[in-house]
């Protein structure tokens, strides 16, 4: 005979294998991570659970969960992993190797908050739990967080960084985690506290690192050293520097607060007004199909050029010296060049030197978000100019 447990259960369990079947959760957020994993291992055709397949997936994030809560970066959440892929996973659980890198953390918390409403499974708001609290737990004083806190394998592990979205990314996480949006509607009011003050510090941060240059506010660097605040170098190839793509995330993050202060208008404002100026004309890039060659990192099956081009939308460099604010590049070994011409294949072939980040933002949701304002907005506040 059946009992009335056992239907219950039975019910319970196809209402929830039902609910993952009908709406796999968006694997989206790690698309970044995703794309760096096939790089560096070149294993195109690896085995992977389907999307529907939520638990699978929610346990790989869990297995891949380190001690004190962080993840390391590029990990593919999708792949069926060995036994012995999952003992040695399993073994290096203490390591202190967490990054917010390629943006990172924040996507497996929120994968786990969606599996915990799907499933249920305890463990999973635990997991999501405990990826917050080492979030809020890692941010510094002024309001902003490091790239790979605790990493002695990276010089720059330390240092406030922008670039990767890890300032943007993180705090938009936040916001919602304070505001007890879906997912996180089961997140302690604690927790929720500690989000809403975690934003509010991070928002200044923002707002005070937007560099100044003769007095008139710019754009942001991708990395500040985390006492001076001073732009300092990331990777061999990230030298101080105005950076373009990461700061369309930064003008991005801000126009998405719903009540923007007088501050936060004068800060997009002033960011747009250096895209508009900057804009590089009649120029495209143009991609060659070369023989494969393997790097450490990719392999390159082609080679960037920049083209004339008076029908081309624009251009924008990546990179922008501080002082001169015109473009400049950098090779792998650290060895500054003017043009991307000069830049080795390696690095020609495996970074965006160029690129329309400012296009849609400057066209479409900068419009859309000043229209939504009478007038532009003129802040008062001291302005600090880098030193």
């Amino acid at each position: 005979m059946i009992s009335v447990r056992s239907i219950v259960v039975v019910a319970l369990l196809t209402t929830t294998m039902s609910a993952s079947a009908a709406a796999p959760i968006t694997l989206d957020g790690f698309s970044d991570a995703v794309h760096h994993w096939y790089n560096r291992t070149g294993q195109a055709d690896a085995p992977l659970h389907k999307p529907v397949d939520v638990k699978a997936i929610a346990d790989n994030i869990v297995l891949y969960q380190r001690n004190n809560g962080g993840w390391p970066e590029n990990k593919h959440p999708q792949r069926l992993l060995s036994d012995v892929e999952k003992a040695r996973i399993v073994a290096n659980k203490p390591n202190n190797d967490a990054s917010f890198d390629n943006r990172n953390i924040y996507p497996q918390i929120t994968y786990l908050a969606h599996a915990y409403q799907i499933t249920g499974d305890e463990r999973y708001r635990r997991a999501a739990i405990a990826g917050l609290t080492f979030t809020l737990d890692i941010q510094y004083a002024n309001g902003g967080w490091p790239h790979s806190p605790g990493r002695e394998d990276r010089s720059y592990a330390e240092h406030i960084t922008f670039a990767d979205e890890v300032m943007p990314g993180v705090l938009g996480f936040l916001r919602q985690v304070a505001s007890a949006a879906p997912p996180f509607e089961f997140v302690p009011k604690d927790l929720r506290e500690r989000a809403r003050g975690a934003v509010n510090r991070g928002d200044q941060l923002i707002l005070d690192l937007q560099i100044v240059i003769d007095g008139k506010p710019t754009i942001w660097a991708g990395q500040y050293d985390k006492n001076t605040l001073v732009p300092v170098a990331a990777r061999s190839y990230e030298l101080p520097a105005l950076q373009t793509w990461e700061s369309v995330a930064v003008v991005d993050y801000l126009m998405s607060k719903s009540q923007p202060s007088a501050r936060v208008i004068s800060a997009v404002d002033a960011a747009v007004d250096w895209f508009v100026d900057h804009r590089i004309e009649g120029l495209r890039v143009e991609e060659v199909a070369i023989n494969p060659v393997r790097f450490e990192y990719h392999t390159a099956t082609f080679d960037r050029k920049l083209v004339q081009d008076s029908t081309a939308l624009g251009l924008w460099a990546r990179f922008y010296d501080i002082k001169t604010r015109q473009p400049f590049f950098t090779n792998r070994d650290g060895s500054r060049v003017e043009s991307l011409a000069e830049v080795h294949l390696e690095r020609r072939s495996g970074y965006h030197w160029y690129g329309t980040w400012p296009e849609g933002l400057l066209s479409e949701d900068y419009p859309r978000w000043r229209a939504s304002h009478n007038a532009r907005s003129s802040y008062a506040g001291e302005l600090t100019e880098p030193k």
